[in-house]
């Protein structure tokens, strides 16, 4: 369906431009957006590969086991229904510590396996259980200590301290994430008081 937006879009921009005699502009645009799109790339490529590789050094170190187990008590609270060792409780875990450390392109296949085992714990049916609805806004709200893709992007654009983000960042995920479970939580108790 986004891909459909995408080309709408496109061809309304590409028609505006025919009607405004504007189509010199609109190609330039189009070049300019792609050579900074590689640049970004490039520059964005350095900083995940170091956080990946500290990631992997991490889960070799038993730091990741470690901090699963950390935080295993207050998922496990947060979400009731996923039996503690069900590979479910394993992929949630997984995907809120990647996104701690601002790796979302390594909690993406996380998060998709998470929903995966998920559906399963809910009877393969095609409606979202809660747990699926709580693990969706915590995903999406999640808490980041170390905002990587930013830093990044803020370092390739000159930033004089590309790092002074974290603080901010810190806090306004924690209250996000924080906000997401207790909307989550109300539109749960408020549901299961009409049914």
């Amino acid at each position: 369906m986004v891909n459909y937006i995408w080309v709408f879009m496109t061809i309304i921009g590409i028609v505006f431009a025919l009607i405004n005699g504007t189509m010199e502009e609109v190609n330039k645009a189009i070049f300019d957006g792609a050579k900074e799109a590689v640049t970004l790339c490039i520059g964005l490529i350095s900083v995940l590969v170091f956080w990946l590789g500290m990631m992997r050094i991490a889960e070799e170190s038993g730091l990741l086991e470690r901090l699963s187990k950390l935080f295993r008590p207050v998922v496990k609270i947060i979400f009731p229904e996923v039996p503690t060792n069900h590979p479910a409780m394993g992929y949630i875990l997984s995907n809120m510590i990647s996104n701690m450390f601002g790796l979302g392109n390594a909690a993406t296949p996380l998060g998709i396996k998470a929903m995966e085992e998920l559906k399963k714990l809910n009877g393969g049916k095609n409606a979202a259980s809660r747990s699926m609805v709580t693990f969706l806004a915590i995903n999406t709200a999640s808490i980041t200590i170390i905002p990587t893709t930013v830093i990044a992007i803020r370092m390739n654009y000159k930033s004089t301290s590309p790092t002074e983000i974290v603080v901010p960042t810190i806090i306004a995920t924690i209250l996000s994430a924080i906000g997401a479970i207790l909307i989550d939580r109300y539109f749960y108790y408020r549901r299961s008081r009409k049914g």
